[in-house]
């Protein structure tokens, strides 16, 4: 089942002699639960992508569909809640408040919502997490592996259509990288998450369903690793 369409999509910044084209008439699907990889060299694009795709950041021209909602055909006010409830994302300097608790933090989306916190699905994720024992804790009182574990817990509590995760692992030991990247491969496969990650780590790539390079914001291969 595709949950993710994107249709010549391209992204422009400046004009002129000054312009730059930072996405080309990109095109591609994936399909529910399906890893993919996106990478490329600087500047080819690949954030630019993500942040089109996560609703941050609107296209020049171009459609992305999510789950059959033509996300940019929506207004700024109804945009902000479908990238709330359909979106997670994860970002390399976990953008945590730094005044909030572990807990608090991970179930912001569902609060901004209005929504209700499901105890036994936030149990679960801090559990899979290893975050039960620092519900009370707040960021500066935990290491970098951990602040990461919890900005991924914020990006799941919602259980979204997409987790999109920009270089995860940039600001982590190799240790904690591995962690991290596990972690997200269990959230993949035990919560049927779609994810979609960015990464400069060949070895993390490698892990993914499917492999997508970007350059000059073109596509240049699209590869399934495994079915």
């Amino acid at each position: 089942m595709e949950i993710l369409r994107v249709e010549n999509l391209s992204k422009i910044y400046g004009k002129g002699a000054i312009q730059v084209k930072a996405l080309n008439n990109v095109s591609f699907s994936v399909k529910k639960g399906e890893f993919v990889a996106i990478v490329g060299p600087s500047g080819s694009g690949k954030s630019t992508l993500l942040h089109v795709l996560g609703g941050v950041d609107r296209p020049t021209s171009g459609k992305v569909f999510i789950e059959d909602t033509d996300v940019y055909s929506l207004n700024e006010s109804k945009l902000a809640i479908f990238r709330r409830r359909q979106i997670g994302l994860i970002y390399q300097f976990y953008n945590l408040i730094p005044i909030l608790n572990v807990e608090e933090n991970v179930t912001l989306p569902l609060l901004l919502d209005g929504g209700k916190i499901n105890k036994g699905k936030l149990e679960e994720i801090l559990a899979i997490l290893g975050l039960t024992d620092r519900l009370n804790h707040l960021p500066n009182e935990l290491s970098g592996g951990q602040q990461q574990r919890v900005s991924i817990g914020r990006a799941l509590i919602n259980n979204p259509a997409l987790v999109l995760a920009d270089e995860p692992t940039g600001n982590l030991d190799s240790k904690n990288s591995k962690e991290i990247i596990d972690l997200l491969k269990v959230s993949n496969k035990q919560f049927n998450q779609t994810l979609i990650i960015i990464t400069h780590d060949p070895q993390i790539a490698l892990q993914a369903d499917r492999i997508i390079t970007l350059d000059d914001g073109q596509i240049i291969k699209d590869e399934v690793i495994r079915g």
